[in-house]
C-alpha cells in the first residue's frame, strides 16, 4: 500500500534535487528563501498566526546571507520561526536533542506568552495544565479531538522518540518525516506551539531524506492549503489503531502535491533571474528593488503609479518616474487602457528573453 506512492515520490524528489542542483548558486539560493517563507507563512497560518510574507522573507534572507532577500523589518515572532526553520532545514545533520527542541520552542515564545496567555517556555507543559487536549467549539459545546499523555510520562517519551529520530533509519528516510510529524504531535509535549515544531521537524527529516539543505518545496503550505482535512487525518490517527498506514499514504501524498508546486516555486525562481539580469545594466534605486520584490511576494492587483507612491512613501512624479524607467528597461509593461486608470505588470519571461538578459 505505501511502496508504490513512496517509489514513485521518491522518484520525483530524485528529479528535483537534480533540477536544484544544476542551477547557478544564486538561483539555488533563491529557491530555498522562496521555500521557506512559504514555509514560514503556511506553518503560522495553520496556527491561525499571519505573518508578513515580506518581513518573513527579509528575516530569512539575513539567517542565510543572502543580499537580495530584501530589508523589511520583522518582529520577534517572525524571527522566531525563521530562526527554528533555518535551523531544521540548513543544520539537518546535527542531532535532535531535548535542548534544540526547547531552543525551538523559546524561539517562537520570545516573550512568554501565546497570545494573552503566559505559558512555560523553553520546557516540557507542567502538570497543572493536565488534562492536555486538542478542543475545538465553544465552552459547555466544545469537542474533544485528542489528549495527550500525561506531563509525569513525557521525559521518558521525548527520551525514546529522540533516540528512535537519531537512530539509523529502519525505513525510508521520508516515512521517517510522516512518523516523526505524528508521534512528536501526539506527545504534544509544550503547552504550545506543538504544531509548528512538528513540521519542523518533518521537514529536518525530509532535509535528511535528501542530503541537502537545499529546499524547493513546501510541506506546511501544503497541509496549510488542506488545513481541514489535515486536521481530520490526524484526529483519525490519534482516536483509531496504532496501524499508521492509513496516515502515511496521506502524509506521502502530500508531500507529492507540495513537489507539483514547487514547479510554480522554480518557475518564478528563474523568471526573477530574468528580471533582475536584464536590470543588470544600469542602476536600480532602492525604491525600484524593492517594488520589484514585492511584485514576485503576492503583490494583490496591478500596479499603478499610486499604488507605488503609497508603498514607496514617494510624490506622485517620482513614482511616475521610477515606473517609466521599468518600463523603458522591458521589466514593467503597460497594461491595456490609459488616463486614470493606467496600470502595469511584471514582464513574463517570454517577453523579456525576447528582449535579451541584460539591459542597456
Amino acid at each position: 500500500m505505501i511502496a508504490a506512492p513512496l517509489g514513485a515520490l521518491r522518484h520525483r524528489l530524485g528529479l528535483l534535487l537534480g533540477r536544484l542542483q544544476g542551477l547557478a548558486l544564486p538561483l539555488r539560493a533563491e529557491a530555498t528563501l522562496v521555500t521557506l517563507t512559504r514555509d514560514a507563512v503556511a506553518t503560522s497560518a495553520i496556527e491561525g498566526d499571519l505573518l508578513d510574507p515580506m518581513a518573513v522573507r527579509s528575516s530569512l534572507a539575513r539567517r542565510l546571507g543572502l543580499e537580495r532577500g530584501g530589508n523589511v523589518s520583522s518582529d520577534r515572532a517572525t524571527d522566531g520561526i525563521t530562526e527554528v526553520l533555518v535551523d531544521a532545514t540548513q543544520r539537518f545533520c546535527a542531532p535532535l536533542t531535548t535542548e534544540r527542541l526547547c531552543a525551538w520552542h523559546g524561539a517562537l515564545f520570545p516573550t512568554g506568552r501565546s497570545g494573552l496567555a503566559r505559558i512555560a517556555v523553553a520546557s516540557w507543559r507542567r502538570p497543572e495544565m493536565e488534562p492536555m487536549q486538542v478542543v475545538s467549539g465553544p465552552p459547555g459545546r466544545q469537542r474533544v479531538h485528542f489528549e495527550a499523555p500525561p506531563t509525569a510520562r513525557l521525559p521518558q517519551e521525548i527520551a525514546r522518540f529522540l533516540a528512535w529520530f537519531e537512530a539509523p533509519p529502519d525505513v525510508d528516510a521520508v516515512l521517517v518525516a510522516g512518523i516523526a510529524h505524528l508521534w512528536f504531535l501526539t506527545l504534544h509535549p509544550f503547552e504550545d506551539g506543538n504544531g509548528r515544531i512538528a513540521r519542523a521537524i518533518a521537514d529536518m527529516a525530509l532535509a535528511r531524506a535528501d542530503g541537502s539543505s537545499l529546499r524547493a518545496y513546501s510541506v506546511s503550505a501544503q497541509l496549510e492549503a488542506d488545513r481541514p482535512r489535515y486536521y481530520d487525518e490526524l484526529e483519525a490517527q490519534q482516536r483509531g489503531s496504532l496501524d499508521i498506514t492509513g496516515w502515511l499514504v496521506w502524509f506521502l501524498a502530500s508531500v507529492e502535491r507540495a513537489v507539483d508546486r514547487s514547479e510554480t516555486t522554480l518557475a518564478t525562481v528563474l523568471h526573477k533571474d530574468r528580471v533582475w539580469r536584464r536590470l543588470a545594466g544600469g542602476e536600480v534605486n532602492a525604491r525600484q528593488r524593492a517594488l520589484v520584490n514585492r511584485l514576485f511576494e503576492g503583490f494583490e492587483g496591478h500596479l499603478s503609479t499610486s499604488k507605488y507612491a503609497r508603498l514607496a512613501k514617494c510624490s506622485a512624479d517620482t513614482a511616475l518616474r521610477d515606473v517609466v524607467e521599468l518600463v523603458e528597461r522591458g521589466v514593467l509593461v503597460r497594461n491595456p487602457g490609459g488616463g486614470r486608470s493606467t496600470s502595469y505588470r511584471l514582464a513574463t519571461n517570454e517577453e523579456l528573453a525576447e528582449l535579451g538578459e541584460l539591459g542597456s
